[in-house]
């Protein structure tokens, strides 16, 4: 196996082992709350663990998982080319932490639907893709206050946020475009029932407190 191979092989198995780290389960723990897999959505994401009532513990989900997209990705963008690695590698391991997030080796691929993670990986990529992003969510989230549906429209428009930007903001490229659009349409099935709760009215909105399963 060539040395560029063998590297790109292990940076994506360890962006996928980073991603695996459930911070809301192991915050959840240290802070001695329930499992956040027990109650609510059963999601183990920051706004489940908000529904808990403690925002500490959801804040620190929160940045620790978009830390975990962030951090790999953001290393190989900026200091891959001087190995030879270029934005294919960069797409590879943005994708790789993202699915050790929604499917985690260890919590036996029990994860999330990605939200956090996703948000770090496109401040990883390009910070304002990334800021773009989040306002979409924030904005949708203010005037709507569902955390489900702040997150499908922040999906929906990354992949065109990114595109768009070419030669404005960044320059845009075929592997990182697909990795982003890839990871937005999990994400999007991941919220399969959050979806038809929207559409039934029954989705519950930001700031509501735990209930049983």
């Amino acid at each position: 196996m060539p040395l560029e191979t063998s590297s790109i092989v292990w940076l994506v198995f360890g962006a996928y082992l980073m991603g695996s780290l459930s911070f809301a389960v192991i915050v959840s723990r240290v802070m001695g709350l329930e499992d956040p897999r027990t109650y609510g959505s059963q999601n183990p994401g920051a706004t489940n663990v908000l529904r808990s009532g403690n925002r500490q513990a959801a804040v620190a989900t929160l940045l620790l998982d978009a830390f975990k997209g962030f951090l790999p990705v953001f290393l190989l963008k900026h200091w891959g080319p001087a190995w030879g690695l270029d934005e294919r590698a960069v797409a590879l391991v943005a994708l790789s932490a993202f699915i050790g997030h929604v499917w985690p080796v260890f919590f036996r691929f029990q994860g999330g639907k990605g939200v956090a993670t996703a948000a770090g990986v496109l401040f990883g990529l390009e910070p304002l893709l990334g800021l773009a992003t989040l306002g979409t969510w924030l904005i949708v989230a203010f005037f709507f206050r569902y955390s489900s549906l702040a997150a499908l429209s922040a999906a929906v428009f990354a992949p065109i946020y990114y595109w768009f930007g070419n030669r404005i903001a960044w320059q845009a490229s075929e592997a990182e475009w697909l990795a982003i659009t890839l990871m937005c349409a999990v994400l999007l099935a991941r919220h399969a029932d959050n979806i038809l709760r929207l559409v039934r009215g029954q989705e519950s909105k930001i700031g509501a407190k735990k209930e049983a399963p």
